[in-house]
């Protein structure tokens, strides 16, 4: 395959793909889970102004959206203000590597959590599929321990 044959598009497919993301928007911004996110939100808010702290994991991509996020949250979102507890448990790769080699990566999360976890402190485990047997297990623990 050459380089040029990996992906073919035109403006109309990249178009329908920005209505079709549109429409999806829409019937999110339409059904109860704005309050779902609403109530995610205020949680979060409530453990900072508490002063707890806010631990999100993930792997793959959902990785990459806890570092996005905890990036944004310690750094500027929206305005100008103080940082906030903010930690992506994906980020330290000693952690992630050491663990998961001398034990197993079924754990890595929960184990930080234990570490790292304090009542009070939320956790926000990310999972495509809800079934990631890591981020399951870390809730697990954080669940326990508040």
């Amino acid at each position: 395959m050459q380089p040029n044959e990996c992906f073919a598009a035109d403006a109309g497919m990249i178009a329908s793909e920005f209505r079709a993301t549109a429409r999806n928007l829409e019937a999110i911004a339409k059904a109860p889970y704005i309050a779902d996110v609403l109530r995610a939100a205020e949680l979060v808010s409530s453990c900072f102004r508490a002063g707890g702290k806010l631990l999100v994991f993930g792997n793959g991509g959902s990785s990459a959206d806890a570092q996005h996020i905890c990036g944004e949250l310690v750094g500027r979102y929206q305005r100008q203000r103080q940082a906030l507890p903010a930690i992506a448990l994906s980020a330290n790769q000693a952690v992630l590597t050491a663990w998961s080699n001398d034990y197993n990566f079924e754990t890595v999360f929960s184990r930080q959590i234990e570490g790292l976890g304090r009542p009070g402190d939320v956790a926000w485990g990310i999972s495509t599929s809800g079934n990631s047997p890591n981020v399951v297990d870390a809730l697990k623990v954080a669940r326990e321990r508040r």
